[in-house]
């Protein structure tokens, strides 16, 4: 640990942090719309402030019906019409950057920002190409990363082809995820997701979590994306809904309010082969922690996002990073992926452990990206 800290005056501070339990697709939320699910948590986050009012909302969003699904959102959360919001998207890095904008907003203008994401993906529409040449309408699963000139490959095959580069087997990633479902499930019993989560249409609990999902069961599963792969549907994150949302205030408005919270240091967004965005997150989690000025030794609370245990044991090893550190209460291998949500999901985690049970003073959330990019924010507790 570092001696001294970082602790600039001007930081936007987190003082709220809420998220709905995340379903799996096409079932406890199945028929809940993206904006239905963010509502909810935008009105328990927004209701400890009386008398001050959000000027911005900023939601992230990859598949729902288009549109401003965060003005949706807002509406019908019982915002006043005059709050105006915006939507995002960064594909699985949403969340996050509406929390780099939201950061941005506060220091632009004081007051209150409340920023996160939502995904539906059980309610998203289905989307086709224009027929060509009198051929029937073609549906597409999800738009495009990249130019197929520069590389598109999913994310899955992306994630198959980086393990097997960075050399991590079967055994590893599959023990990685077990150990996440183990972690997320001892959370669960013991009450530590409870004070973070919205409910909505009576849904507490987040679905995916497997109690005593072992490596052996694991190893049994086919691989998914390869015959000769090791990314399977058990050491990869699922399909889900969800939302997740945070409050966000200038220092000055912090100071006045005299609550415990997250100064948000430093963010960073950064570019890196969209064969390979798994990678993503390294270069923004070193750009974030250079411009907080710390260093991964200083940090005590890593949430990176668990798309797939074989891209995020990739990242670890990338940046030399101990894998036992990262989402030590269970990550969204366990809990889901919730793809615009994601992100501010991670946000909610660090403010659960660092200022609800007061577990450490520095933390960094990180996401990968579709397309070949990662987002990074590094945060101080503060009061």
């Amino acid at each position: 640990m570092t001696s001294a800290r970082p602790s600039p005056t001007d930081a936007p501070v987190i003082v709220g942090a809420l998220r709905t339990a995340i379903g799996t697709a096409g079932m406890a939320f199945r028929d809940v719309v993206a904006a239905d699910l963010a509502a909810p948590v935008l009105a328990e986050l927004a209701a400890p402030f009386d008398g001050l009012l959000p000027h911005d909302v900023v939601l992230g969003n990859c598949m729902g019906p288009g549109g401003d699904v965060a003005r949706v959102s807002s509406l019908a959360a019982g915002l006043p019409v005059e709050v105006p919001a915006l939507t995002v998207d960064r594909q699985c890095g949403s969340g996050l950057a509406a929390l780099d904008v939201g950061s941005a907003l506060v220091r632009a203008r004081p007051g209150l920002v409340l920023a996160g994401g939502v995904e539906s993906a059980s309610t998203a529409p289905w989307r086709f190409w224009p027929p060509a040449d009198g051929e029937d309408p073609v549906r597409y699963e999800r738009a495009p990363f990249a130019p197929q000139s520069v590389g598109d490959p999913d994310m899955g095959l992306a994630a198959d082809l980086l393990a097997e580069e960075c050399g991590i087997p079967r055994e590893r990633q599959d023990a990685y995820a077990a150990r996440s479902h183990a972690r997320a499930s001892a959370t669960t019993s013991a009450g530590g997701f409870t004070a973070e989560i919205v409910p909505v249409d009576g849904v507490k609990a987040d679905e995916r979590v497997r109690d005593g999902l072992t490596v052996e069961r694991l190893a049994r599963l086919r691989p998914t994306f390869r015959p000769d792969g090791t990314v399977t549907a058990g050491n990869a994150c699922g399909i889900n809904d969800g939302a997740a949302a945070v409050a966000l205030v200038d220092a000055t408005t912090a100071a006045s309010l005299d609550l415990p919270g997250l100064r948000v240091l430093a963010t960073a967004t950064a570019g890196v082969d969209p064969r390979r965005p798994g990678l993503g997150p390294v270069p923004a989690v070193l750009a974030a922690l250079s411009r907080a000025g710390v260093t991964l030794a200083d940090l005590d609370v890593v949430e990176v996002n668990e798309a797939f245990a074989g891209q995020v044991l990739a990242c670890c090893d990338a940046l030399g990073l101990d894998d036992a550190r990262v989402c030590e209460e269970g990550g969204a291998l366990a809990l889901g992926h919730p793809w615009g949500a994601s992100g501010a999901v991670l946000a909610v985690r660090l403010f659960s452990r660092m200022v609800r049970a007061d577990a450490g003073e520095l933390g960094l959330a990180a996401i990968a990206v579709g397309g070949g990019q990662g987002v990074a924010m590094v945060v101080q507790r503060c009061r």
